[in-house]
């Protein structure tokens, strides 16, 4: 099983929630709003006439544990539906997941995503 994390800009939210459904992904998964930065490292922009350039940008943050066969097509799926080409669109991490346990049932593993 693998872990597939995604930072992502907040307006591509609903589009992806949409393609992972429609892909059948979406039966589990957690979504947070975070703040970060990468490269982009911000952006200038002026209040009450001074320059205030944000360090922290509002990235939504996708996390979902699939098993290995289905990795490729969960990231293909995310980085087709979020794509822009601009700076900052985000990225997107694979981990691995040793264990999975529901706990309602005790299923584990593939039984338990």
């Amino acid at each position: 099983m693998k872990k597939v994390d995604a930072i992502i800009r907040p307006d591509k939210l609903e589009d992806i929630k949409s393609a992972l459904t429609e892909a059948g992904f979406a039966n589990g998964m957690t979504i947070s709003q975070v703040l970060g930065h990468g490269n982009q490292r911000g952006y200038a922009e002026y209040v009450r006439g001074q320059k205030v350039t944000p360090t922290l940008l509002a990235k939504v943050k996708i996390e979902i544990v699939v098993k290995d066969a289905a990795v490729n097509e969960v990231v293909d799926t995310i980085m087709r539906t979020v794509r822009t080409g601009e700076v900052g669109d985000g990225k997107i991490f694979v981990l691995p997941v040793e264990e999975a346990i529901r706990i309602r049932t005790g299923e584990r593993d593939g039984d338990a995503i």
